[in-house]
């Protein structure tokens, strides 16, 4: 298959940066526009419709997609729950275990101090309730350490909740391990696959992993779509109490008129990520490299340990360079990011960095730059020259 690319353009044009904030959403495949067009324009039924021709057709469409995302992790595709995207689905997830938790009394959650929001904060709202939640801090290099997991875990835990890759430095993490140590407890895992789903595949394949949150807008889907995975286990699924009532769509946990056209585009998109997994990377490796080049005369300090981080991530400070001042000097050539797309609009310092012990003058300066197969080339000359100007 031929990887079509974003159109050529003057790097330099201010009208026309590269885009490389991929982390934060990426752009969309051509093949999943035309597909949400196809059902957009030939497929105007409800879902839910089971009278006519256009409701059967419509839920044909839905199916199709669940088997397109049930397939990458390898699960059912009755294990597939479509919602609006990896918030909605950590939200589900974890305070869907409110009514449970406190009926067997087992108000106890682990997880990690580098969780995104989406995360964190729906376990503040259960903190507030009663329950007890440990967030096991990382190491210095990013990773967190599964030993470190397990001594927290106990009788008492309902729920393990631990990202499959930090949004902010591409660190992925011992998903494996924790899956095969979890065997035999009782404890629902969790896993926030917003960033790493279709692009490290086999991390999420293990059937100890109850709860996967998506998001479409990831990879190359669109915006607003998602799904919680929710595996079985001894023949019972997750006992989730639903946020949200009426309708009875998806089995009761997320009810509401399925958006066809976006579950259509998230299937793609599904489908077109486990095909072309290894071509993707490849690609990235790539555009890595000649990253990794175009910095190497500027002092880089290179934020988590870059063997365990995924090929479309860079995290890093140039010294004596403040973040702000690097994005506003590049912003004509290039678009990037100092954290997540989520709470950069605060300002605030990365609770990830923080947790993570970074320095305050590598943490001031700290920028993300994220891409993938889909990124136009980038005239290096012209980046490292700009940059010279601000050492």
């Amino acid at each position: 298959m031929s990887i079509t690319t974003m159109p050529e353009s003057k790097v330099c044009d201010s009208a026309n940066p590269v885009y490389l904030d991929c982390a934060a959403t990426t752009p969309m495949e051509p093949a999943v526009l035309n597909e949400m067009v196809r059902v957009w324009t030939e497929v105007p039924g409800n879902s839910g419709s089971r009278t006519h021709e256009y409701g059967s057709n419509a839920k044909k469409v839905v199916q199709t997609a669940r088997e397109q995302v049930a397939s990458v992790v390898q699960c059912d595709p009755t294990d597939v729950f479509f919602t609006s995207g990896a918030t909605e689905s950590n939200n589900i997830a974890i305070l869907g275990l409110n009514s449970i938790g406190k009926s067997k009394n087992r108000r106890h959650i682990v997880s990690t101090a580098i969780e995104h929001k989406a995360v964190l904060e729906p376990l503040q709202k259960l903190k507030e309730q009663g329950f007890d939640v440990t967030l096991v801090q990382p190491e210095s290099s990013g990773l967190l350490s599964t030993e470190a997991i397990m001594e927290a875990v106990r009788p008492d835990t309902i729920l393990v909740s631990v990202m499959h890759v930090n949004n902010e430095t591409g660190v992925c993490q011992p998903i494996n391990e924790l899956a095969e140590r979890l065997v035999g407890h009782e404890a629902y895992f969790h896993v926030d696959a917003a960033q790493g789903f279709g692009k490290d595949i086999d991390s999420l394949r293990s059937n100890r992993i109850d709860l996967i949150s998506i998001s479409a807008h990831k990879i190359f889907g669109p915006m607003g779509a998602g799904c919680l995975i929710s595996r079985k286990r001894n023949f019972k699924r997750v006992p989730l109490t639903p946020l949200q009532f009426g309708g009875g769509q998806e089995k009761g946990i997320r009810p509401g008129t399925l958006a066809v056209p976006l579950v259509a585009g998230f299937g793609m998109a599904a489908h077109l990520a486990e095909r072309n997994c290894e071509q993707r990377r490849d690609r990235c490796i790539a555009f890595r490299v000649k990253l990794l080049n175009s910095l190497e005369s500027f002092g880089v300090k290179f934020i988590g340990d870059q063997k365990f981080v995924l090929p479309h991530i860079l995290s890093f400070a140039i010294d004596g360079v403040d973040s702000e001042a690097l994005m506003i000097s590049l912003k004509d050539i290039v678009a990037i990011s100092n954290g997540s797309a989520c709470t950069s609009q605060s300002y605030e310092q990365s609770h990830v960095l923080k947790a993570m012990k970074v320095s305050d003058h590598v943490l001031n300066g700290a920028v993300r730059i994220s891409w993938c197969h889909l990124t136009q080339e980038i005239d290096w000359d012209c980046f490292s020259n700009r940059l010279s100007k601000l050492m």
